[in-house]
Order: structure tokens, then C-alpha cells, then sequence
């Protein structure tokens, strides 16, 4: 797509972008599109009208009363709220959509979001919706950016590109479908491993860079990731996995990988362990060369540690989470490599530390010897598959509120380590994503 800078500045000069609901997401595309020139109004809850109005008195975009006046005189708008409230949003305000307008919304779920619009909106109106692939911390040049053509014109789809072009994301064209399969495969798995890992280690009353069990860099990978993920919001991940109906089948089989891989530790079956194991190593990653470079590496990620002075020499690790993450691919045929065009930064830290462990000579087996020999980890490794077993019951029950507790009750437990860890964990990002080995993928 090329859009002349004539028509471009007659669209910044005609246009006017909508944004229905101003959460991190929302805020974020406010922002960038005004910075470029573009007229954008948006709002928050109608009933903190006043607030939300003084609160961004110095942007550059426009708070209206609620979406019945974001809608009116909106030439694109686009629905940044929680997937759990996006049809009553949209039956509200769909009626006051301007006509021939374009609609969109940034669910991270786009079945139950494109329902609402057929639903709800007039037929002069053409659907696109979009999608950013990463959270509202990260840089979003480069990132993924889905764009999904459901009910428009090339004209349509040629203006929401020229709009998200600003923020110099990487553009990827997929059907509502598509996107939902690929962020349950990328996403889901991805997110249960580290929401487990946390509430493990809430449940065990310990911070874990402070015990000798967790040092070493995957150490700080898994650490890192896991209290970023918590110092969100917790619909941004209960939408994905309770509305996805693609994502229930990855976090129930990632639950039940865990579940198998433990029994098979605690009962000693090395070697059953390791041949499932091995079958599992050679789905995902028999593909890559000898002369295959690594996405990164335990040094790289050594320094990117909460505590500064390490409480002592490190211990033994089964890698459970990792163990289970690479067989519940491998029982799920899913190749993680075929959706790098639409990784998240997390997925791809979660892919390059499961990489590290099993392509590394030696590291896998001496992981599984530890596992099954060594008892110091047993504690972690059971609270851990409990935990994995507890997030599948939250999403198979499908209540976000029961989602809710446990997400804010893990998040309380580390909420004073936040603001170190999202630095640390910034910096960590960054160095791993201009990885050489990253760049090449």
C-alpha cells in the first residue's frame, strides 16, 4: 500500500478517530494517533466524565461525555475494552455510529468482538479491526500489528493502515479466525506458565530471586516475566483465555503436560520421562540446523536479577514449566515457529528460554536427571502444578470474577516489587529483543 502524502494530509485535516475506552491500550493509541496529526477524541466511564476530563487536560486529544458522542462524529472508532464487556459496549453505542463509518476494536479476542458488530452496528458502516501484539510498556516498533478486513472497502482498509502506520508496528493481514488461533497458540500457553509460576510462588509465601533455588538466568527470564504479567490488569489475560474458545484447549493441555511430567518425576520413571520428552524436543525443534544460533542465552540474562547479591550457589532445577511447555506443543502439534510473524515480546522470551533448555548439549538431561534424583525442588514443582491445575479450572468455569481473586491476590503478594521489576524487566526486553539471534527471527 502506497497513500500519497496529499491524501494522507486531507485525511488528518477530514477525520476524525474515535477511541471507546482510554485503559492502557486505548490511552496509548490516543496518544500516538494525536501526536501525528490526527483529530482524536475518546472516552472513559461516563460517570467519571469529570475526572477522566482533568486527568488528560494537557493531551492533544479530546474526553466526550460518553460513546454515544465518540460515535456521532467519529470517522473511524475503534472499541479498546475489556473482552468480557465488549457486546453490551457495542449494543450501547453501535446506534449512534456516524454513517459510512469504519469500526474496529483491540480485543485481544476477536470472535465474540466481530459478533457485536454483526449484531449490532448498521450495514453502512465497514468493520476493520486491529489488534497490537504486545502491551502497552513496550515499544511498539517492530511489534505485531494484526489488521482483519471483516466487512470493508480497500479504501476502508487503506485508511486504518495509514492511521496505525505511526506507529511503525509490523502489519499482518488475517480474518477474525486466524488471529484468534494464532494468539491461543502464542498467547495462551504463554501466559498460564507465568500466571502459574507466580501464584506458586504466592501461595508458598516467598519471593523467588531470594531463594538459592531460583538463580541463573532462566531463572531471572521466568522471574521477570512473570511479576510483568502480574503488575497488569487482569482482564487484559482473562480475555484471551476465557473468550478464546482456541485458548481453552492450549491451557488445559499445558495443565495436564504438568501434571504428567510431575507424576513421572515423584515416581522416578527417568527414562519414561525422557523419552517423551525427547519426542517432544524433536517435533518442536528438530527443524533447526546445526548452524541454528539461539534465540538467547543463560548469560545474557544473568544480570537481569532482583537481588543484586545472590542468597548463595545455585541449586538444582527440574525446569517443570519449560518441560511442560515444550510437551504441551508437542501433544498439541503445534510448531511455535510457525507464528513468529504474530509473537508477542513475552512469547518470544518464553520460546527462546524452552530453546535454550533443550538445544543447549546437556542441559535437557541433566534438568530431567535433577528432576527425578534430586527432592531439595519438589516443593516449587508441586505448588507449581497445582497452580497450573487451578488457572485450567478458572477458564473452563469461565467466570471472570473468580479469575479476578486469584489474579489480585498474587498480584497484592509482589505489588512492592513492582516498579523495580518493570525496569528490570524493560531492560531485559530490550536487550533480548536486539539479540542478534532474535533479529533473525
Amino acid at each position: 500500500m502506497a497513500i500519497g502524502q496529499d491524501l494522507l494530509l486531507e485525511w488528518k485535516n477530514s477525520k476524525i478517530i474515535g477511541i471507546i475506552g482510554l485503559g492502557d491500550m486505548g490511552l496509548l493509541y490516543a496518544r500516538r494517533f494525536s501526536q501525528d496529526g490526527w483529530k482524536v477524541v475518546g472516552c472513559d466511564r461516563e460517570d467519571q466524565f469529570e475526572s477522566t476530563k482533568a486527568k488528560y487536560k494537557d493531551e492533544q486529544f479530546e474526553i466526550l461525555l460518553n460513546g454515544h458522542h465518540v460515535s456521532r462524529v467519529s470517522d473511524y472508532v475503534i472499541y479498546s475494552v475489556e473482552a468480557e464487556n465488549i457486546k453490551n459496549i457495542v449494543k450501547a453505542y453501535a446506534p449512534s455510529t456516524k454513517v459510512g463509518a469504519i469500526v474496529g476494536g483491540q480485543t485481544s479476542c476477536k470472535g465474540p468482538e466481530i459478533e457485536a458488530f454483526e449484531e449490532y452496528l448498521p450495514k453502512d458502516v465497514d468493520i476493520v479491526s486491529v489488534h497490537s501484539l504486545h502491551g502497552p510498556k513496550v515499544n511498539t516498533t517492530g511489534q505485531p500489528l494484526v489488521i482483519i478486513n471483516h466487512r470493508a472497502s480497500q479504501e476502508s482498509v487503506n485508511f486504518v493502515k495509514s492511521l496505525v502506520s505511526c506507529l511503525k508496528s509490523k502489519v499482518v493481514e488475517l480474518t477474525a479466525d486466524e488471529h484468534d488461533k494464532i494468539t491461543a497458540d502464542t498467547q495462551a500457553v504463554t501466559h498460564a506458565a507465568f500466571l502459574s509460576m507466580g501464584v506458586a510462588w504466592h501461595k508458598m509465601k516467598y519471593y523467588p530471586w531470594k531463594s538459592t533455588r531460583w538463580i541463573g538466568g532462566l531463572e531471572n527470564a521466568k522471574i521477570n516475566i512473570s511479576l510483568r504479567i502480574f503488575s497488569n490488569k487482569w482482564h487484559v489475560y482473562a480475555g484471551l483465555a476465557i473468550t478464546n474458545r482456541s485458548a481453552h484447549k492450549q491451557i488445559m493441555q499445558y495443565s495436564q503436560s504438568a501434571t504428567d511430567l510431575f507424576k513421572l518425576i515423584i515416581e522416578g520413571k527417568h527414562d519414561e520421562l525422557r523419552e517423551r520428552l525427547y519426542k517432544a524436543k524433536e517435533f518442536v525443534f528438530g527443524h533447526l540446523g546445526e548452524d541454528h544460533e539461539l534465540l538467547l542465552d543463560d548469560k545474557l540474562l544473568e544480570k537481569f536479577s532482583l537481588n543484586r547479591e545472590p542468597p548463595g550457589p545455585r541449586q538444582p532445577n527440574s525446569h517443570l514449566s519449560l518441560l511442560a511447555i515444550v510437551d504441551s506443543w508437542y501433544q498439541l502439534g503445534i510448531v511455535p515457529y510457525d507464528h513468529m510473524i504474530c509473537s508477542t515480546p513475552l512469547f518470544r522470551i518464553l520460546l527462546g528460554v524452552s530453546e535454550y533448555l533443550f538445544c543447549t548439549p546437556g542441559l535437557l538431561e541433566s534438568a530431567l536427571s535433577e528432576g527425578v534424583t534430586e527432592t531439595a525442588f519438589r516443593p516449587d514443582d508441586l505448588e507449581f502444578t497445582i497452580s497450573a491445575r487451578n488457572w485450567s479450572n478458572l477458564v473452563s468455569f469461565g467466570d471472570f470474577q473468580l479469575y479476578r481473586r486469584e489474579f489480585e491476590a498474587t498480584q497484592e503478594f509482589f505489588a512492592p516489587n513492582f516498579e523495580e521489576a518493570t525496569k528490570l524487566g524493560n531492560d531485559m526486553i530490550k536487550t533480548i529483543l536486539s539479540h542478534k539471534g532474535a533479529d533473525k527471527q
